[in-house]
């Protein structure tokens, strides 16, 4: 019977002996976590520069005689890491229509007076076929937008420039480059 009591007794002491390891088991975890960052810039869908037109209709003797300008919202998106540039150039040298020509150097770009969210300074640039800066110094930032001015003077309207020019549409290409500085 002794035994019986000694079993009993060692069993008992064995079961609360387990139960206070299970207080003993920890009770935190540790996990490590990783960013990876690559640097990016970006002119993002949204943009309507991408794969958008501006028209510049001239039906009148005072279409001709006056500054005739197109703003755009949100010409460009652009999310950068780091602070950047914006450059523009034209596709060639001039608006063509056929064999008939008008020479790029009609249109000027710039920010629109309500410029938007992308900071650096603005230039007003006369189109040409050589890359010029638009934005320079545009800080860091995700989704910046940018409002764009295309304007025809009057005094490039009302010239040799598009008068006596045979009537249809002249068509080229504007591209605008991201950099990061």
């Amino acid at each position: 019977m002794k035994k019986l009591i000694a079993i009993a007794a060692l069993t008992i002491g064995a079961t609360i002996l387990g139960t206070n390891n299970v207080h003993a088991q920890n009770t935190t975890a540790t996990t490590t976590v990783n960013i990876t960052l690559n640097d990016v810039i970006s002119i993002d869908a949204g943009s309507t520069a991408i794969g958008n037109t501006v028209d510049f209709n001239y039906v009148t003797a005072a279409d001709y005689n006056s500054d005739q300008t197109i703003t755009k919202a949100n010409s460009l998106k652009v999310t950068s890491t780091k602070n950047f540039n914006v450059k523009v150039k034209a596709g060639g040298a001039n608006f063509l229509n056929g064999t008939n020509l008008i020479p790029v150097n009609v249109l000027t770009i710039k920010a629109a007076s309500a410029s938007g969210t992308m900071g650096g300074t603005k230039n007003t640039v006369v189109l040409s076929a050589t890359d010029q800066n638009l934005v320079t110094n545009a800080p860091l930032g995700s989704a910046l937008t940018l409002n764009l001015d295309y304007m025809i003077p009057a005094a490039k309207s009302s010239s040799s420039d598009i008068l006596g020019k045979p009537a249809g549409t002249y068509t080229q290409t504007v591209t605008y480059t991201a950099t990061a500085l």
